[in-house]
């Protein structure tokens, strides 16, 4: 069977697709202690913070069913007074990463807006399952808004981010204290979610073997968070939230992915099913974008474009 059309990369982003890919193979469950042993070009560094003069704490505190989850905390070295939250979860794919892949994007609004950021290590698939992940996820947020006075957070100026498996989670966990009555969130901030397990979109199709996070590695994350459940009616809207009928009560959302990768669709979906549920969302798909080219090419006129769409959304929700 022929693949479909699809839309090309964008060409700055074409130029160093190459180099990119090396870094981010497809993934396969053999894979994986090679994945988790390397280095990803996304993780922040203690020099990145110090330079950018934010300061980093390490905590222990409990995940779901009381386990010990390592979080980190980051500010501005003067902070000294309650400011809005940024409660941070990861990407790689529910089974692989680290609570400082991604926190790059985070490090502006800390510095900008003197915002304290929370970032957690949930568990990741298949050594721990659904619903390891999302309610790891959803335990530390509890803890955030708990200790928001210690930790120099504004509770009513709390919001969620990420990026990938960690905006899919994110979205899960911002869905979670909908239905658990908290904690509030004044946002949502979600990166390329990974939200659908049912691998059934034109855009899933597309790009089943160019770009970053191919259709097998999407498949490969999925079967490890769900194993046989994945793509059946066994599949909670926490773990998998494309599947959930009800968007209404949710924070605002801003939501963007790449015209060129597995997540498009999906992503487009969801930010539909919350207008039409009611909610506030922000939608940008950015014209021949692949999988997390902003964090794996920031230099591109494209990536430089969709952070200060991201960075702009944050700061109006900030000043409200």
């Amino acid at each position: 069977m022929s693949r479909p059309v699809r839309p090309p990369f964008d060409p700055e982003l074409d130029a160093v697709l190459a180099t990119v890919s090396e870094q981010v193979p497809t993934v396969t469950l053999d894979l994986l202690p090679a994945l988790r042993a390397t280095v990803l070009p996304v993780d922040t560094t203690g020099g990145d913070l110090e330079a950018a003069g934010v300061t980093r704490r390490e905590l222990t505190i409990e995940g779901y069913d009381g386990a010990s989850l390592q979080a980190t905390v980051l500010a501005r070295a003067d902070h000294n007074h309650a400011g809005p939250g940024i409660y941070h979860l990861h990407g790689g794919g529910m089974i692989a990463g680290d609570r400082m892949v991604g926190v790059d994007q985070v490090v502006p609004w800390i510095v900008e807006h003197d915002a304290v950021a929370v970032t957690v290590e949930y568990r990741l698939a298949p050594e721990h399952p659904d619903p390891y992940p999302v309610e790891d996820c959803y335990a530390g947020l509890v803890w955030t808004a708990d200790h928001a006075a210690e930790l120099g957070i504004d509770p009513d100026k709390l919001i969620v981010a990420g990026a990938s498996a960690g905006g899919g989670l994110a979205a899960g966990t911002a869905l979670l204290a909908r239905d658990r009555k908290g904690p509030a969130l004044a946002g949502q901030l979600l990166v390329c979610p990974m939200l659908d397990d049912r691998d059934d979109t034109s855009s899933t199709r597309q790009y089943d073997d160019a770009g970053t996070w191919v259709r097998e590695s999407n498949r490969t994350g999925w079967t490890a968070l769900l194993g046989d459940r994945r793509g059946t009616g066994d599949v909670s809207i926490y773990a998998a939230p494309a599947r959930a009928t009800d968007l209404g009560g949710l924070p605002p959302a801003f939501v963007d992915c790449g015209s060129a990768e597995v997540f498009r669709d999906e992503d487009v979906a969801y930010a539909t099913g919350l207008w039409r549920d009611g909610s506030q969302a922000e939608l940008h798909v950015w014209p021949g974008g692949f999988h997390g080219f902003d964090m794996l090419a920031p230099h591109t006129a494209i990536a430089q474009a969709a952070t200060a769409a991201r960075n702009a959304w944050v700061a109006r929700l900030f000043a409200h």
